[in-house]
Order: C-alpha cells, then sequence, then structure tokens
C-alpha cells in the first residue's frame, strides 16, 4: 500500500516556467496554419488516391493512414481550443471548427469540456474525462457498463459526446448542459449546427453513391480515428503509477502532473507530439510545436515528478487495461488497482 501522506512539491509553477526559453510560449501564425495545410493536403491526397486505385488491396492501408490523419487534423484543432494556435480568437475558432466538424467533433462544445478537464487534472472528484471511478462505485456498476469501460475502450469517444463520463450528466451538444455557462449558448449552438451540417453532408453523400461509399471512405476511417483519440488519451492519464488527488490535497501543478508522456516512435510527428503531454498540461496555452523543448528544459526541474513511459503504446495500453480498474474510496493521494 503506498503512502497517504501529503505531498507537497519541492518547486512551483514559476521554477519551471522560468526553466523554459521564452520563445517556447510564442504561437506562430504562419507555422500553426502550415500543420493544418499539410493535414489538408494528406487527407485530400489520400482521398484522391484511394479513388484513383479504388483496390480492396489498398482499402485498409487507406482505412489505417486516413483514420491516423483525421486524428492528426483533430490535434490541430485541439491547439485551436486551447487559443494555442494563434493569439487571435477568430482565428482559432475558424480553423478549430474546419478541423473538427467533418471528423465530428462539436468544436466549442468539446473545447470547453477539455478546459474543464484541464482545470481539474488529477482531481477524482472533479476532472472530466478518463478519471478513475472508486472501489464501491465499481462494485455496484452493471456488467454493460464495465464492458463499455474496460473492454470497449477504444470505442467510447462518440458516446463520451452524448453522455458523458461516468457518474456524470450533460451533452457536449446543447447549452442547456450542465457543462457550460448561460454566455456560452451560442459557442455551443454554433458548433452543434456545424456537427449537424457534416452529417447531413454524408447522409446526402450516402443517399447519391451509396453505403459501401460511406463504409469505405469515411465510417472506417472515422472508427480508427476513434481508437486513436482513445487511446492517446487513456494512456495519458490512466497508468498505476500516477497518484489521484482529492479535497485539499489537489491543486493545480499537483494535478497538472498527474499524466504521464508516451513515445509514438514514427508516428510523433504525423500527430504533432501529442504524446508529450506533461508540459502541455502545465502550460495549456503552449503550441505542440515547442512541447519537446520545453519538456527538456523542465526535466531537471520536476525530476522523480516528471513521468514518461518506458514501454511501447501497446505495452503500455495492456498494463493500464489489466491493472487500472479503480482507486481506494479514501485517501490522498490514491493510485490505481485492479479487480484482481
Amino acid at each position: 500500500m503506498r503512502s497517504v501522506e501529503r505531498i507537497e512539491l519541492p518547486f512551483t509553477l514559476q521554477d519551471i516556467k522560468t526553466a523554459i526559453p521564452p520563445h517556447c510560449f510564442e504561437s506562430s501564425v504562419v507555422r500553426s496554419l502550415s500543420y493544418f495545410f499539410l493535414d489538408i493536403g494528406i487527407i485530400a491526397g489520400l482521398y484522391a488516391l484511394a479513388y484513383t486505385l479504388d483496390s480492396w488491396f489498398f482499402w485498409p492501408f487507406f482505412w489505417v493512414a486516413q483514420g491516423t490523419m483525421f486524428w492528426a487534423l483533430f490535434v490541430v484543432g485541439h491547439d485551436c481550443g486551447h487559443r494555442s494556435f494563434s493569439k487571435y480568437k477568430w482565428l482559432n475558432d475558424l480553423v478549430g471548427h474546419l478541423s473538427h466538424s467533418p471528423i465530428l467533433v462539436p468544436f466549442h462544445g468539446w473545447r470547453i469540456s477539455h478546459r474543464t478537464h484541464h482545470k481539474n487534472t488529477g482531481n477524482i472528484d472533479t476532472d472530466e474525462s478518463w478519471y478513475p471511478i472508486s472501489e464501491s462505485y465499481y462494485n455496484e456498476m452493471p456488467a454493460y457498463m464495465k464492458f463499455l469501460r474496460y473492454q470497449m475502450v477504444l470505442f467510447l469517444y462518440p458516446l463520451y459526446l452524448f453522455k458523458r463520463s461516468p457518474g456524470k450528466e450533460g451533452t457536449h451538444f446543447f447549452p442547456s448542459s450542465p457543462l457550460f455557462k448561460p454566455s456560452e449558448k451560442w459557442d455551443i449552438i454554433t458548433s452543434t449546427v456545424c456537427w449537424g451540417a457534416m452529417i447531413a453532408l454524408l447522409g446526402f453523400l450516402t443517399y447519391q453513391w451509396g453505403i459501401i461509399w460511406l463504409i469505405k471512405y469515411y465510417l472506417m476511417p472515422y472508427i480508427v480515428f476513434v481508437m486513436w483519440l482513445d487511446l492517446v488519451t487513456y494512456l495519458h492519464h490512466t497508468d498505476p503509477d500516477i497518484p489521484w488527488y482529492r479535497g485539499k490535497d489537489w491543486y493545480f501543478l499537483k494535478g497538472a502532473l498527474s499524466t504521464i508522456d508516451h513515445d509514438y516512435g514514427f508516428i510523433n510527428n504525423i500527430h504533432h507530439n501529442i504524446g508529450t503531454h506533461v508540459a502541455h498540461h502545465i502550460f495549456l496555452t503552449m503550441p505542440h510545436y515547442h512541447l519537446k523543448t520545453a519538456t527538456e528544459a523542465i526535466k531537471p526541474i520536476l525530476g522523480e515528478y516528471y513521468h514518461k513511459s518506458e514501454q511501447t503504446i501497446w505495452q503500455a495500453f495492456w498494463r493500464s487495461l489489466k491493472t487500472c480498474h479503480f482507486v481506494p474510496d479514501s485517501g490522498s493521494p490514491v493510485y490505481h488497482q485492479s479487480n484482481k
């Protein structure tokens, strides 16, 4: 049993910020847009290649490659949601919708719930996504909920958009959801309309070209995208060595350090180094293209409080899937435990 004594960090947020080169906090419109247009260009090229070849030998490769690029495009929109894409709100919102609506993500709805996650990372009671459930809650969960959470973990994101996480209520599509403030009403309506327009477009194209077209050109890449999104976000916050906090034992910096970096090999550059996640949680508005530099700068300050997995992605996923089922009902910090 690990210690549950209160832990005070031996450094401050300012100590960490001082160690980072100042340019890491600056965004470049040209550089940010270059990633957006590069992703769009690759996606268009893959569609052109798939249409030209139209071969069942090529389709599986296309689905994996295109789904991965959908995920990369999501990460661009992720920067827009954090306002790290540029210093211009209108540009962040425009590119955010252009990045997220085609992959059926309601930009503002997601942006606001993701903001809640970042403000409460590592807090068992108030975090928004991939927070652990208590042992007593686990024991009371019906079988279908356990099946979804622990066996269907790579397919949960669409459900989360409509139902949120266990124990929470609301949807990402309606202004009346408890996720949102009254002042955010029109943001939510705008994103929901854009999401609905994409659904309508897919419906029209399916009517024109048939269900097989939908499956080949959109549904299969979308499923791969969802798997990437769930895999990466799950691994960011689900690890037996990552602490979780309750009540007054939690504060922002401690929670921000309750995440873990992962190395995705050649995928790192494709999905814009989103696996470099610890620095991102400490400084939310830092552009993704500065995270690697910032991470190297803060490692000496963080010391043992910096977490990076030394396992392969699939080893880390399997380990967490088999050992991270719930946390104790009381105490702080607490760690994931296995039902066995």
